[in-house]
């Protein structure tokens, strides 16, 4: 008897950030594993639906479809749930209300935890209904332990419904670093980079109210990033002086260039549900300064130098000893690639292909038999 699922396919008419991310690259690993492991893929059948103004990307085993003329949080509960076939996975946040056999991922709860940062429509449309989906669907996954210690704290759902199924790595090392004018301008080895925007939680401006002391000591800041104004709210860019660049959004590898080619990656955020920029950049091979709050000490561990979000002391100690003792920068590097390679987009695309066979009950053949 086959098995069908679909693959809610609205995160390709959406920005990229690290959610959609995350969402692009389970679909291609879930692919790559459904052509190379035959047993994971008999009497399998997945297909991708996406909005029509969504582009489709190349996929050898998962078929993919285009549905209706509409887009957003109406496509999503309308089209996406009639034409739906078997059992439905949503990598982004929200999914239809009306599938019960849907496999939800839920990032965080930042709307709750920092409710500064999002608009209110925003904030009313997700505190209406994640919990309601976080109830009614028949699995949820997360990306942290941290993530999924929330969703249990603020009654999201019961900690039994929560599978944690992290971000990947190899992404970002098949990025081809490419300089830019711009970015080539701003990189360098007395180069700071702030992965972030305006939000209040993203905290940059604890890193731009340092940029007069580091400037002092010959260190630049480069600010890479925007914010979707329909879903954030961000505060107004904090006042810096003359050695801040402004990037915007960058290409991949514009960023790869940047990280390539600086003193270290700085992450001062309050809350995180997973923080995709500093695996990125451990994995390209820069080192990382970052918050000690939230899931960034779970994800990175003892691969990045940790300064409290609210301590602007704490982090020019951090940077003075990346910048000052090259053994410390070198040994950040190494514990940093390290670490990323505990990150695997395949092991945790598996993770949904076990999940999907717990709710079709029926049996995977073990890790070990397809090694």
């Amino acid at each position: 008897m086959e098995r069908w699922w679909t693959i809610n396919g609205r995160f390709l008419a959406q920005p990229v950030t690290g959610v959609q991310r995350y969402a692009f690259e389970i679909l291609h690993a879930l692919d790559e594993l459904l052509v190379e492991e035959s047993s994971l893929s008999r009497r399998l059948r997945i297909e991708l639906l996406v909005p029509v103004e969504a582009s489709v990307p190349y996929l050898r085993a998962i078929s993919s479809r285009s549905v209706a003329p509409m887009s957003g949080q109406l496509w999503e509960q309308t089209s996406l749930a009639t034409h739906a076939r078997g059992g439905l996975l949503s990598f982004c946040n929200t999914g239809p209300l009306s599938i019960r056999k849907q496999i939800l991922c839920i990032h965080d709860v930042n709307t709750r935890a920092c409710p500064q940062s999002y608009s209110l429509a925003f904030r009313l449309l997700y505190g209406a209904l994640i919990p309601i989906l976080g109830r009614r669907v028949a699995a949820v996954t997360t990306v942290s332990d941290y993530s999924a210690d929330e969703l249990v704290r603020h009654r999201i759902c019961r900690s039994a419904k929560i599978t944690v199924i992290p971000n990947g790595h190899e992404h970002a090392t098949r990025w081809q670093p490419r300089h830019s004018p711009t970015t080539r301008a701003a990189a360098g080895p007395n180069t700071i980079v702030v992965v972030g925007s305006a939000i209040p939680h993203k905290n940059i401006a604890l890193i731009i109210g340092m940029a007069e002391r580091l400037a002092s000591v010959g260190l630049r800041i480069a600010v890479v990033g925007m914010s979707d104004a329909r879903v954030f709210k961000a505060a107004a860019r904090p006042a810096s002086s003359g050695n801040v660049t402004w990037l915007g959004r960058l290409s991949d590898e514009e960023l790869a260039a940047l990280l390539k080619d600086c003193l270290c990656l700085a992450f001062p955020s309050f809350v995180e549900g997973f923080g995709l920029p500093p695996l990125e950049a451990m994995a390209i091979g820069c080192p990382v300064v970052s918050s000690d709050r939230a899931s960034l000490p779970e994800i990175c561990a003892g691969a990045a130098l940790y300064a409290s979000p609210e301590d602007p002391e704490a982090w020019f100690d951090r940077f003075m000893q990346l910048r000052k003792l090259p053994d410390v920068r070198e040994r950040m590097i190494s514990l940093g690639k390290a670490r990323a390679l505990n990150f695997q987009w395949k092991a945790s695309a598996r993770q949904y292909l076990e999940a999907m066979a717990a709710l079709d009950e029926v049996s995977l053949p073990s890790r070990e038999a397809v090694a």
